[in-house]
């Protein structure tokens, strides 16, 4: 299992975009629609094969006939960083060992992507919404191959909870991911042209 792309949800994909281009000094690209779950999003090419995502509830797209991923439905108050996403090769044998509540496979699609992302029936991943997504990526394009690079790079993402030990023990060691004892929150710290930035 490796870190795929971090998520900064709002209100609004306008306000999910400037939160995250605010705290990077850097200009998202346009990305498109998901109309299984009737949100948009805008995408931030990062170092390494990684991307940032702004995502939103589309208000031009149909109510969904199933609740939307990322917990969005309930999405309220000022933009920030709401969910990471890691890629896995099995989404299927991953989902056997990890906690009830991470989702079942849905196949998506937008342009030439594919991928298969494990959504949970009421949309709220485990631990509070912050057990990592899970996606598996069919074929070899990946988002961060279409997108320019902004030059920056993570360098950590925190992802803190009260029972932050436990969550860390259900998933392993994972490259540049920290987990720490504390209240609710997800922290991701950047290296960028203009030094070393935050975003929450």
């Amino acid at each position: 299992m490796l870190l795929d792309h971090l998520a900064v949800a709002g209100e609004t994909l306008e306000e999910a975009s400037a939160h995250i281009e605010q705290a990077l000094g850097v200009q998202l690209q346009d990305g498109g629609k998901h109309e299984r779950f009737g949100t948009h999003n805008r995408l931030l090419g990062l170092r390494d094969g990684l991307y940032l995502e702004a995502i939103s509830v589309d208000p031009q797209a149909e109510v969904p006939q199933r609740a939307r991923w990322f917990d969005l439905d309930r999405f309220e108050g000022s933009p920030r960083l709401s969910n990471w996403i890691c890629r896995v090769s099995d989404i299927e044998a991953s989902l056997s060992v990890f906690p009830d509540g991470v989702g079942q496979p849905v196949d998506l699609g937008r342009g030439a992507l594919r991928w298969r992302m494990a959504v949970p029936p009421n949309g709220r991943l485990p631990f509070d919404n912050l057990f990592p997504a899970l996606i598996q990526w069919q074929g070899d394009l990946h988002p961060a191959q279409m997108l320019q690079n902004s030059g920056c790079q993570l360098r950590r993402l925190i992802v803190c909870h009260p029972d932050a030990l436990d969550l860390a023990k259900s998933l392993g060691a994972l490259d540049r991911v920290v987990f720490d004892t504390g209240p609710v929150a997800l922290r991701a710290e950047f290296d960028t042209a203009h030094g070393l930035r935050v975003l929450e």
